[in-house]
């Protein structure tokens, strides 16, 4: 028998985790070849998650947690769940019932026709302020310049088959981008399309600083594109220079030069502001490598639990 573990990184879904992994069960049960594991992570929760998945593990043999110490964002808490996953393939979903538990029985149909990956993807992104999917659609086609790579309506929502959860493990790098990092390995893959949702439980945990933040992480982790604008601006500053300068030479032969320093001025403002632009995108690749050449653990695990296995 086949074994399949459901990862589901969750924050402050106590309210919504009991139905999710209800639906889940409903959608699974046809697979009877099949063998799932459910393994929620439970990423530094200040609601009541904790005590519900301490109860719901004591009477579901076939589910296990792990509580971390703080909230460690979802990257860490996928590769937690990851690294502790054992199944011949693994699905990772979010816990806020957007991501349709009635797809897995298809991820596993493609999983069983040889595809190491089976990416679910958005056909409608569901209720967004005009904001948020302008945004959004600003960084997708910004990542698609930067790094060549196409994730418009890309999700974290995929099955994936042991060796991709292998290779993805094995990686050292610290800062990680789940979303590219797996269409990066090239493994073959085969994609679902689904409409998400609305949530069942209040509106988004992700706020639009935590989404910069991300959107920097990823740009910056996966295209050193940005680093060759200086080359640009190098380049633009030199022929500014020649022309305003050439336009001062000639000012000067004919007698027509301008008292003042204006001209100096404005030369020194403008090669001032591409040197900080400049540095300011070294900057952000400077605080990469602080935190990749640190080492710290990527995640810190409090507590985990499942039928028969505590570990504290």
């Amino acid at each position: 028998m086949k074994s399949v573990n459901i990862v589901i990184p969750v924050y402050n879904e106590g309210q919504t985790l009991f139905k999710l992994l209800q639906a889940i069960r409903r959608e699974v049960q046809v697979l009877t070849e099949i063998e799932f594991i459910f393994i929620v992570v439970n990423d530094g929760s200040t609601d009541d998650t904790f005590d519900f998945l301490d109860e719901y593990c004591r009477c579901n043999a076939d589910t296990k947690f792990i509580s971390l110490t703080r909230n460690f964002g979802k990257e860490a808490a996928i590769m937690a769940g990851l690294e502790y996953s054992e199944g011949e393939a693994v699905i990772v979903m979010d816990a806020d019932l957007q991501h349709p538990p009635e797809l897995i029985p298809r991820m596993i149909e493609l999983w069983n026709q040889n595809m190491d990956v089976v990416e679910a993807c958005k056909s409608r992104r569901g209720k967004e302020t005009l904001s948020r999917r302008f945004l959004a659609g600003s960084f997708y086609r910004l990542f698609e310049l930067l790094a060549e790579r196409d994730l418009k309506d890309h999700s974290d929502f995929k099955l994936l088959d042991r060796k991709v959860v292998n290779a993805y493990v094995s990686l050292p790098e610290r800062n990680r981008f789940f979303r590219g990092l797996i269409p990066w390995f090239g493994f073959s893959s085969a994609r679902i399309y689904f409409d998400v949702p609305d949530r069942s439980n209040g509106g988004t945990r992700w706020s639009s600083l935590t989404l910069f933040r991300l959107s920097i992480n990823a740009l910056t982790g996966f295209s050193s594109a940005p680093l060759y604008l200086i080359n640009i601006l190098g380049v633009v500053c030199l022929l500014l220079s020649l022309l305003i300068g050439g336009v001062a030479i000639y000012d000067k032969f004919t007698g027509q030069a301008v008292s003042g320093f204006t001209t100096v001025i404005l030369l020194i403002l403008l090669i001032g502001s591409f040197i900080m632009f400049g540095l300011g995108l070294i900057g952000v690749y400077l605080g990469q490598i602080f935190k990749e050449i640190k080492k710290r653990p990527i995640y810190i695990v409090d507590h985990s639990k499942s039928s028969g296995n505590n570990k504290e």
